[in-house]
């Protein structure tokens, strides 16, 4: 995947509206600086008391004509630079979306929940901010310099030059000052929310482990300390802030005071009349507006650079692009698939050990194929390049004898897996298990249910199959939520069935019902089931023994039984009595 900027290519996209932006920014602040010269000028033309109201007509009427204007161009550039935003912010989502989609069966094992929320709940918020805060006004503030540095440069090129000196202190050096200020405080203060985060994501899955162990005032107590650290941190930029706010109010001061000092030397030099004093001072007390604010918007950038590099780093140019993984490049035919898997190794960079060293495997249909093994012997990795979720780093899969990274968009229907642990979501119970076909008939679902044996289960429920399901699907037993999983599959209906060892936390009992249910209804599948012990593997077509990567023993359980001595020891210990 190529890394790509996450803000250059939305601006050349948008770049008509980004334009359209910075100038109606720009008529604001210069429409707001025409108002006041204008109402200087009126007011001080008034005090002389002219003999007609024709003398200070221009300036009554330039003082509604700007008044109208700076309102206009306020709203219209408010609305054109939130559009502006919200466009962007919109493909943003969705690029981020497209990023971690492929990424989907690797997210647990990189990310920690925390960061993913920090990803989605305030990296790209920050961007949005970037534009709105710091992008659109620190340039319309340049805009504006280099107009008011020419326009008095009309009147006088030294006192332009000493503007250039006293604005660049407010847009240059000050924003300079600050953004060298935050960009310790900022990262620390980014970090300190990223860990906050996780943290308490942590605390939300454990909170009855919390409970239970009569530790949760422990957790406040560390939880709050965090937050006390941070708060330090905080009210430490809050002074600095205050410090330099201060200062650039006392550069505004001398502006005006230099500007009154020039305004009447001009006046008594006869370049404009007196009345023109006051229309300079408010004038340039107006434009400082648009110049104070640029040194916050500027401190803030190490903020967006932190979020920048954190959304680059999810750009895996190992794994597929959203692009690629749903271009259709070849389709085969799903009624009869034959798997294959030849001279398989995989590592996840040159650094790191192989996972799987010259793998091959071959999966008939119908067939049935247990692959076991310890924790780390590349069984998960291997499910993970069936589905086309990592790319071998040598050898390949073949579906039909087409390679799996051509078949990604067709992946879901030629295969479906049962989990650990299937993730239930907060809504019906029937939209739960409808989520293995979103055409499924309410009839075809509680066909499903019932070929699981779960159906006299949910309409013993309130709702039936309207009842909703609480946050996570707590409410359900893992039996139960297993069989839910197992309904989908069944809605699914794909030649191919992986089992991630679906049993995993139940006890026996329900775990030899479970699997007797498995085994039942997906008859007519070919399985693949990932596991760490042999219970029900005499039901197997075949048993496949994985070690540091390679096939240690193969073959039919009654014949490892008779011709494996370390087959027949781990069976024995898995299943001392026969049930």
């Amino acid at each position: 995947m190529r890394k790509s900027s996450w803000i250059i290519p939305y601006i050349k996209e948008n770049r008509g509206l980004f334009l359209l932006v910075i100038f109606l920014g720009t008529l604001t602040f210069a429409s707001a600086g025409a108002l006041m010269f204008t109402s200087g000028h009126l007011i001080s033309k008034s005090s002389l008391m002219p003999e007609s109201i024709m003398a200070v007509y221009i300036s009554t009427v330039g003082v509604r004509a700007f008044g109208i204007m700076r309102s206009v161009s306020r709203y219209v550039e408010r609305l054109s630079s939130h559009s502006l935003v919200l466009r962007i912010l919109e493909k943003m989502r969705v690029r981020l979306y497209r990023l971690l989609e492929p990424q989907a069966l690797l997210l647990k094992s990189r990310y920690k929940t925390g960061d993913i929320l920090g990803l989605l709940a305030g990296d790209i918020e920050h961007l949005q901010n970037f534009y709105l805060t710091t992008m659109l006004p620190a340039i319309v503030s340049l805009v504006l310099y280099a107009i008011v540095v020419i326009s008095l440069g009309a009147f006088s090129i030294p006192f332009a030059a000493l503007f250039v000196l006293l604005i660049g202190l407010l847009v240059l050096v000050l924003p300079w000052v600050s953004l060298l200020y935050a960009r310790g405080k900022n990262a620390y203060l980014k970090q300190g929310r990223n860990s906050l985060y996780q943290k308490f994501t942590d605390a939300v899955f454990g909170i009855s482990d919390w409970k239970f162990s009569g530790r949760e005032k422990t957790f406040i107590t560390n939880y709050e300390k965090d937050e006390a650290d941070m708060l330090r941190t905080e009210n430490k930029q809050f002074h600095f802030v205050n410090w330099r706010d201060f200062f650039s109010q006392l550069v505004v001061g001398v502006m005006v005071i230099v500007m009154v000092y020039w305004s009447t030397a001009e006046s008594r030099d006869g370049a404009f009349s007196g009345t023109m004093i006051a229309a300079f001072v408010l004038a340039i007390m107006a434009l400082a507006e648009a110049f104070v604010p640029v040194s916050s918007a500027i401190s803030d950038k190490s903020l967006y650079q932190d979020s920048l590099a954190r959304l680059d780093k999810i750009e895996d140019p190992a794994l597929p692009t959203f692009e690629e993984e749903t271009k259709e490049i070849a389709r085969i035919n799903t009624e009869n698939v034959v798997l294959k898997a030849e001279n398989l190794s995989f590592a996840y960079d040159k650094k790191s050990s192989k996972i799987l060293d010259g793998f091959d495997f071959t999966l008939e249909q119908g067939e049935k194929v247990a692959i076991i093994g310890r924790s780390g012997t590349g069984k998960s990795t291997f499910l993970k390049l069936v589905q086309g979720a990592l790319l071998p780093t040598a050898g390949k899969v073949t579906m039909n004898g087409v390679e799996v990274e051509n078949l990604r968009p067709q992946i879901p229907e030629i295969t479906s897996m049962l989990n650990q642990k299937a993730h239930l979501f907060s809504t019906t119970v029937l939209n739960n298990i409808r989520l293995g076909n979103q055409d499924a008939t309410d009839e075809e679902v509680y066909a499903a249910a019932k070929k699981v044996q779960l159906h006299d289960f949910i309409m013993s429920m309130p709702d039936g199959y309207h009842t909703q399901m609480s946050e996570m699907g707590e409410r359900f037993s893992g039996g139960e939520r297993g069989r839910i999983a197992l309904a989908r599959i069944l809605l699914q209906n794909t030649p191919i069935v992986i089992l991630d060892e679906p049993t995993v936390g139940l006890d026996p009992i329900t775990e030899r019902d479970l699997l007797a249910t498995i085994f039942e209804t997906l008859a007519d599948k070919s399985l693949i089931w990932v596991t760490h012990h042999l219970v029900g593997a005499e039901k197997m077509d075949r048993v496949l023994f994985l070690e540091e990567g390679k096939t240690l023993m193969e073959g039919r359980h009654a014949k490892l039984m008779a011709e494996e001595p370390r087959y027949k020891r781990l069976y024995q210990l898995d299943r001392p009595i026969e049930l």
